[in-house]
């Protein structure tokens, strides 16, 4: 994937309608969560689909994982959900799984291919 299309996903992770300070916290929090199998943090590896931010400081995070047979699968999504909640601000958070569209290693952002020696 391009700088410019990682760009543009990260931008598409994001609602326009938040505070961006928070969406900010929120994509901090998101980078200190690891698949155990992979030395990237999630919003790296382009597991988190959307970022949605309401008005009431409510995070609704949509994200899906590498494969439906990840063995973190009980345990990431709700990693994520306190991870988001303990971000000052944050008065609710919640996780959606989602399996479309399917996870690929080209939504990875360059930073995460380099790191992994995929450029």
């Amino acid at each position: 994937m391009s700088e410019e299309a990682s760009q543009q996903s990260a931008e598409g992770a994001s609602s326009s309608s938040e505070p961006e300070g928070l969406q900010a916290k929120v994509i901090e929090a998101l980078q200190t969560c690891y698949d155990p199998e992979i030395p990237v943090d999630i919003y790296e590896l382009g597991l988190i689909y959307e970022i949605d931010v309401t008005p009431a400081d409510e995070v609704y995070i949509k994200m899906t994982l590498t494969s439906p047979m990840c063995p973190v699968a009980e345990s990431l999504p709700p990693e994520v959900e306190s991870k988001i909640r303990s971000v000052p601000g944050v008065r609710a958070a919640s996780v959606e799984v989602v399996w479309e569209p399917t996870w690929s290693m080209e939504k990875m952002s360059e930073a995460a291919k380099l790191q992994l020696g995929l450029l």
